[in-house]
This record gives structure tokens, sequence and C-alpha cells, in this order.
């Protein structure tokens, strides 16, 4: 309950508890507060069991903590019987990223040479007329002055 507390919090709450309600009446006070801690406790085990009674032996192994989202989201997810413990460890990641980032250099390298060769049919053969690929990671050449912009089929 009050795992987030530290030990500067505490003394903080103390001196004011100290300071606010005076060190003859502090102690009644914990008193109260610890009673009425325990009063509550005891109002809640009680509605529980008397929830869990009425809702029958089907419900024997019901928790009230499922009811928080989180708590039966994680439960869902922890079931084995989708089989999403085998999805979840088959799938890695970093080694899906590792092969996309390859992938990525190898076509680099590919398009730039062509590039260097000659940077006209470079052009017009990555637009997608022809059928090959695109780089995206190359910032497009200017075009010159009577040049006219390569035609996409497939964009019109």
């Amino acid at each position: 309950m009050f795992n987030d507390i530290g030990p500067l919090e505490l003394v903080t709450i103390v001196v004011l508890a100290v300071l606010v309600f005076g060190p003859e009446k502090l102690p009644k006070m914990i008193q109260d507060v610890t009673r009425t801690i325990r009063k509550i406790r005891d109002f809640s085990e009680s509605a529980k069991a008397d929830i869990r009674e009425e809702l029958g032996p089907e419900f024997k192994d019901f928790e009230f903590e499922d009811l928080n989202p989180k708590t039966f989201i994680r439960k869902q997810l922890d079931n084995d019987e989708l089989g999403l413990k085998e999805i979840r460890n088959g799938f890695d990641l970093k080694k899906e990223m590792a092969d996309v980032t390859d992938a990525v250099h190898g076509r680099d390298s590919d398009t730039s040479s062509s590039s260097a060769s000659s940077s006209s049919a470079a052009s017009s053969s990555s637009t997608g007329s022809t059928g090959g690929s695109v780089d995206m990671t190359k910032k497009r050449e200017k075009l010159a002055p009577d040049e006219r912009p390569p035609f996409d089929a497939d964009a019109t």
C-alpha cells in the first residue's frame, strides 16, 4: 500500500502529524486510524464472502483481483489455450529488424552501383515503369530544365 513512500517522506508525515495534532492527541489519532482501517478491511472481506456465497459453487475460483483490466488481460494472455506463448516466443524482433536492415543495405549497394554507371537509366528503371525497385533512402537528383519527370503508370 505504501511501497512508494521513502524515509524522508515518512519523517515529514510524522513531523506534520506531531505539529497538527500535538504530542498528547497523536497516540489516540493513530489508534482511531488503525481501528478505522481494520473495520474497512473486515467490511470488504465480508462483502467478498457474501458475493462468493451468492455466486454459487461454479464461481468458487473467482478472484476479485481479476476484475482489474491489467490483471485480466495478463491472465488471459498467459493462458496457453490459444498458443500465444509459442507465437510470442517464436517471434524475435531483433532478428527480424536485422534481416530488414540487411535487406535494405543489400539493396543500397545494388542500386548505387547501377546509378553510378548511368544515372538516367537507373532513375527510369527504379521508378517502377519497368518493374524495378525504388530506393527510398536516396535523395532524388534534380532534373535538368528540359528533362521531364519519370512517368509512373501505377501512380496514375
